[in-house]
């Protein structure tokens, strides 16, 4: 019988011990790889929405929340700015291109985004079918909008108040359906977008309430630099001679992850130990199996075995135990990013992202598994046969 018949033997002697250890290695790696799938992940989105936009201005408030809202739309907005500064920050000489963001409503979850057509064309988004608003209450959809709703061209729905639909919906202002969107792999998948004509004539009701109607305004506006030497003066003008908040995607994010690493590099700790744990289990389960299995050793070399095939008889477990567990580990891991993706972070995460660092825990997993295995293997490889098989004889 070969090597890797032997051990399957023994495997199936000892069920419960086998896959009480490869769960551990499992669990140890498919954390750790989750934390690496999902952190690359999120970096890759980040990068990819925030590309060309040098700049976020909207009202005063927090910075990080301003980009949260208006780049990922992940966050409630700051609040509103009046058009007419929008458009006189968007003729700045420094400006090269201004995107305008009229938010407030919802459907089904997914954000209706008042903009132009720039918006879209930004993201290198084309058409699937149907064209681009040409009057209020005109609306294309986002893919994944599309895709979760099963929505048409010609088909009509109702927003509600509020980014994730709580608020009360507008019933007497129904949107058309006149295009749907290719998907792009970027925020434009997850969102409705119109004129932003169609926002204020769905909240015009609010406004007429008023003895005076308020002034046209906006939530925010995506600015792109003309020159680099935007970078050092516009923010600087923006936040001091205005009554705007400027705030730089690049520079938010960067505090984002580095708040965000403190935390994997803990979770990356623990899951390190659960490493570790799989590895005392490796070494405590291939001890007990060698005490259990002394005699049956001892007549394996009796039968002509070498010492280094019994050697590598209990070397093998060890290995095996650390490669079989951290491949499941790994297929668990891109399992719940797929799941995760599909449910709550669509288009941020996916199972089919690879990490490099995928390869160093397959790696550490097997270093861990051939220590643990070492100690046993050698006390395997000393063992005295002719002592063992007179003790069982007495």
């Amino acid at each position: 019988m070969t090597l890797f018949g032997l051990m399957l033997a023994y495997w199936r002697a000892k069920p419960l011990a086998v896959a009480l250890t490869l769960a551990s290695f499992a669990l140890g790696i498919g954390t750790i790889a989750l934390l690496l799938i999902g952190a690359a992940s999120l970096e890759r989105a980040a990068t990819r929405e925030a590309k060309g936009i040098d700049l976020v201005v909207g009202a005063k408030g927090s910075p990080f929340q301003l980009v949260l809202s208006s780049v990922f739309h992940v966050d409630v907005p700051t609040g509103n700015i009046p058009l007419e500064e929008a458009e006189r920050l968007s003729r700045h000489p420094m400006v090269r291109k201004a995107i305008p963001l009229a938010l407030g409503d919802s459907v089904d979850g997914h954000r209706i985004v008042g903009t132009t057509e720039a918006y879209p064309a930004h993201y290198g988004a084309r058409l699937a079918e149907g064209r681009y608003w040409r009057e209020p209450l005109e609306a294309v959809l986002g893919a994944a909008v599309a895709r979760h709703d099963d929505a048409k061209v010609g088909e009509k729905f109702v927003g509600a108040h509020g980014i994730v639909g709580s608020g009360p919906a507008h019933a007497d202002h129904p949107y058309s359906v006149v295009g749907i969107l290719a998907p792009t792999g970027t925020v434009i998948d997850r969102l409705v977008l119109t004129g932003v004509e169609s926002v204020w004539a769905v909240h015009a009701e609010h406004q007429t309430q008023a003895a005076t109607p308020g002034p046209r305004e906006i939530t925010a506006l995506l600015i792109a630099y003309r020159s680099p030497l935007a970078a050092a003066t516009l923010p600087r003008e923006i936040n001091t001679r205005s009554a705007l908040q400027a705030a730089s995607p690049a520079y938010e994010m960067a505090r984002l992850f580095a708040v965000f690493g403190v935390a994997l590099d803990v979770l990356r700790a623990f899951a390190g130990a659960l490493i570790l744990g799989a590895g005392l289990g490796v070494f405590a389960t291939l001890s007990a199996a060698l005490e259990a299995r002394r005699l049956d050793l001892a007549v394996l070399r009796a039968l002509g075995a070498t010492r280094g095939r019994v050697f590598g008889l209990v070397a093998l477990e060890g290995f095996a135990c650390a490669l079989i567990g951290a491949l499941v580990g790994l297929a668990l891991a891109h399992l719940a990013a797929e799941i995760v993706g599909r449910t709550v972070a669509e288009g941020l995460i996916g199972g089919a992202t690879w990490v490099e660092g995928e390869l160093w825990l397959i790696a550490l997993a097997l270093g861990v598994g051939a220590g643990a295995a070492l100690v046993p293997a050698l006390r395997a490889y000393r063992a005295d046969v002719a002592a063992t098989l007179a003790q069982r004889r007495g």
